[in-house]
This record gives structure tokens, C-alpha cells and sequence, in this order.
């Protein structure tokens, strides 16, 4: 272990750079959601008629998309609180 550091700060600093890392599927996430809203307002442009059926599919595709973003949130959230798992050790 390095010199000056418990094995219990060593733990808890690697736990916050993993929830870090684990956000960033949340900004993917977000991303992808912005890009797929300003492709449904562009073919609801070119058809309008296909309003309700473009809409109905973009909503479960949000919805499929931001499970990724909550199941890293709880990953990350879960890394952030685990002191309380430190005492196995």
C-alpha cells in the first residue's frame, strides 16, 4: 500500500473515482436522448400526420434509455455510501 494512506482511505478515495466514472453513463444517457427528441421534432416536421406514432416510439425509447442513467446512479450512490461495507475488512 502506499505510504501514509489507511487501506480504509485508500478504499474510499477509489469509490469516489468509480461513482465519477459511473455518472458518466448518465451524460450518454442525456445525450443520446437530446439527439433522438431533435430527430422526432424533424420528422414530425416533415409529417405531421405521424404525429402520435412518432411521439408513442420516441417516449419508449426515453424510457429504455434513462434506465441506464438510474442503474448507474444507484451504482454510484451505492460507492459513495459504502463505509458501512468497509467494516468486512
Amino acid at each position: 500500500m502506499l505510504q501514509g494512506i489507511s487501506n480504509e482511505a485508500f478504499i474510499l478515495g477509489c469509490s469516489a473515482i468509480g461513482a465519477g466514472l459511473a455518472m458518466i453513463a448518465g451524460f450518454g444517457g442525456a445525450l443520446g436522448e437530446g439527439i433522438a427528441t431533435g430527430m422526432a421534432c424533424q420528422a414530425i416536421g416533415r409529417q405531421p400526420e405521424a404525429q402520435g406514432e412518432i411521439t408513442r416510439t420516441m417516449v419508449l425509447g426515453f424510457a429504455i434509455t434513462e434506465t441506464n442513467g438510474i442503474y448507474s446512479l444507484v451504482i454510484a450512490i451505492i460507492l459513495l455510501f459504502v463505509r458501512p461495507l468497509l467494516a468486512g475488512l
